[in-house]
């Protein structure tokens, strides 16, 4: 198939070690899966890798809890790539063999790189389809036919809608981050779509937290499914720095440039609750001096691929995000994540900060916290299960005493770190996201795509905050 001269780019170590002495040769993967491994030099599996793979080989349905940076990607994109090829089948217009729901456009464009990669010596197509660009590229990709399509369930369901696209012979689903999903409101949409599927497949979900709403979820999708779960969400934050400032709440954005200009080097990811309040950000800053872009659910697909580019061009090095915008993203050589304002969900703290910190480097953490965000710092701690040590005698230090609530700390800014030792080369899932949308052989480049006023993939219509 066509496509345009934008490469595939490699895929990052995962984040954490590997025990015993598994390797991706010891896996039973097939030979053209190995050299494209080799030709990264990846030799040895993530824990979710080695314990997933096997499973999948053999049609088990599964559960897989993992966050981002686990190398959850490769874990299902390998055996999916293995079973296809075992069984070819020619395409067929507007049926695909594999489904992978992605909740935003960043992951899904990550995935279908992944594919991209894993299987350059394998005779199969991929597309990607998902809001904010034209549907017209899609559609006539569609029309071709593609072995597999990752998509987020907003397009996919207007262009099921529209009879562009059946999934009437989908052999193996997969719906990765359910608990994004669930965050972006689409479990209407994932449930009229598994409505569509055929009844005997293989289905996976992953997700890096089961709260009830998951678990019933779950219950609809898999059947008698094995389940891998690795790298409790609150221990990947023991490896970072972390630091926590008492601030007015009127005093935050002074606090901010106070704190990036401390930090004079290395990438600065800057984490907000509301969208609105990244764009006053980045218009503070640079009256401070300080040049940033924001990304959030409201800006358009190019705004967003531009400010991500500037960012791991250096040319921004300050990046403010809401969760939705961030969620998928992976850029190397961030060294400092702030909170500038504290997540609603615990867990979206970890999530946040483990943004830095990543392949075994070094990375630190700075939360602010006022007045009115003293109960989302205690669950916070609840799930890390540790005090974040106060970083005292900043320069906007909050006016109320009482904030501080670890008066015997100490007011070094020590953190907590634990060293990641590895044997070897790891294959992770951090894939830097992509522009293209459209298709491409495994192995081929990601085809071009274009623009319009389509809806973007993060809400059904309805305006979010993020």
């Amino acid at each position: 198939m066509t496509t345009n001269s934008t490469p595939i780019p490699a895929s990052h170590p995962a984040t954490i070690p590997v025990t015993g002495t598994t390797t991706f040769s010891s896996l039973a993967l097939a030979e053209p899966l190995l050299r494209a491994l080799g030709e990264k030099n990846y030799t040895e599996p993530s824990p979710i890798q080695a314990q997933a793979i096997p499973y999948l080989l053999q049609g088990r349905d599964l559960i897989g809890v993992a966050q981002t940076g686990t190398g959850k990607t490769a874990a299902f994109a390998l055996p999916i790539l293995q079973r296809l090829s075992a069984n070819p089948t020619p395409v067929t217009p507007r049926r695909p063999r594999a489904l992978i729901l992605a909740p935003t456009r960043e992951l899904a464009a990550q995935i279908a790189q992944s594919f991209g990669a894993y299987g350059q010596f394998l005779k199969l197509s991929y597309s990607v389809v998902f809001g904010g660009v034209s549907a017209s590229p899609q559609i006539r990709t569609l029309q071709r036919g593609v072995d597999i399509l990752i998509a987020t369930p907003g397009r996919l369901q207007d262009l099921e809608r529209q009879k562009h696209v059946f999934l009437d012979k989908v052999e193996i689903f997969v719906l990765d981050e359910a608990d994004r999903m669930l965050d972006l409101g689409f479990v209407h949409e994932i449930k009229r779509i598994i409505t569509k599927l055929p009844p005997h497949r293989q289905s996976l979900l992953f997700s890096a937290t089961m709260p009830l709403a998951i678990q019933e979820l779950a219950s609809t999708i898999v059947r008698n499914p094995a389940r891998v779960e690795v790298t409790p969400v609150s221990s990947t934050a023991e490896r970072i720095d972390q630091h926590l400032c008492f601030v007015d709440k009127m005093n935050k954005s002074k606090l901010l440039a106070h704190t990036i200009n401390q930090h004079p080097t290395g990438l600065v990811l800057v984490f907000v609750r509301m969208k609105h309040m990244a764009n006053k950000i980045v218009e503070q800053l640079a009256k401070d001096g300080i040049l940033a872009d924001a990304i959030h659910g409201n800006k358009s697909q190019g705004a967003r691929e531009r400010a991500l580019e500037n960012f791991r061009s250096g040319r921004r090095r300050v990046l403010v995000a809401t969760d939705i915008a961030a969620r998928g993203i992976d850029v190397k050589g961030i060294t400092l994540v702030i909170n500038h304002d504290l997540p609603e969900e615990p867990e979206s703290y970890v999530h946040r900060i483990g943004r830095t910190a990543r392949a075994g480097l070094e990375g630190k953490a700075i939360a602010f916290c006022d007045s009115t965000e003293r109960n989302l710092l205690r669950s916070i701690e609840r799930l890390i299960r540790r005090p974040i040590p106060v970083l005292k005698g900043h320069p906007h230090e909050a006016s109320t005493t009482a904030l501080h609530r670890h008066e015997n700390e100490p007011s070094q800014v020590g953190g907590h770190r634990t060293q990641s030792h590895r044997s070897g080369p790891r294959l992770g899932s951090g894939i830097r996201s992509g522009s293209f949308v459209g298709t491409g052989r495994s192995g081929s480049r990601p085809a071009g795509e274009g623009h319009s006023n389509a809806r973007p993939a993060f809400g059904r219509g309805g305006r979010s905050r993020y």
